[in-house]
């Protein structure tokens, strides 16, 4: 099973907030531009095989589970959503922990069991939990490994 191919819309593998999760525009080579065309065109970015899979873990955990019921994906998504507003302490860390591993569970190219779920209190602020999942694709290869801040 190969790792696919999708639409960049983490760059850089790196969102702070949802509001940076969009479509990316990069520019692209044109093989043989006639003359009078311009030498630099714009086309959606895409990601591929390991960088799609983490970006593809990036967002079901960014995404609450039910949001996309309506597009008959009722349970895609995370139920970190549901850690906002709550204190901080040890239980909630828990919790966390749990909707991670479930969410992770359902992505059908990683194996169900997460290989390490570590969480950095050092990084970690007042209001927030950040952690790092690895996990085994189904197709081999390396572990690849995801760091997420949940803020509270």
């Amino acid at each position: 099973m190969a790792l696919g191919t999708d639409l960049a819309v983490v760059p850089n593998l790196v969102a702070h907030d949802a509001a940076e999760v969009d479509l990316v525009l990069r520019p692209c080579a044109v093989p043989r531009p006639r003359p009078g065309e311009a030498r630099e065109v714009f086309d959606l970015a895409v990601i591929r095989e390991r960088e799609n899979l983490a970006q593809a873990l990036i967002l079901r955990l960014l995404t609450p589970v039910g949001s996309l019921a309506q597009l008959g994906h009722a349970a895609y998504g995370s139920r970190l959503h549901e850690l906002i507003g709550q204190r901080k302490t040890e239980p909630l860390r828990n919790l966390c922990r749990a909707y991670v591993l479930e969410a992770i569970a359902q992505e059908p190219r990683v194996e169900p069991k997460a290989i390490d779920l570590q969480f950095d209190p050092l990084a970690e602020t007042i209001d927030s939990f950040r952690f790092t999942v690895a996990v085994q694709p189904v197709a081999g290869g390396e572990a690849i490994a995801v760091t997420l801040e949940v803020a509270l």
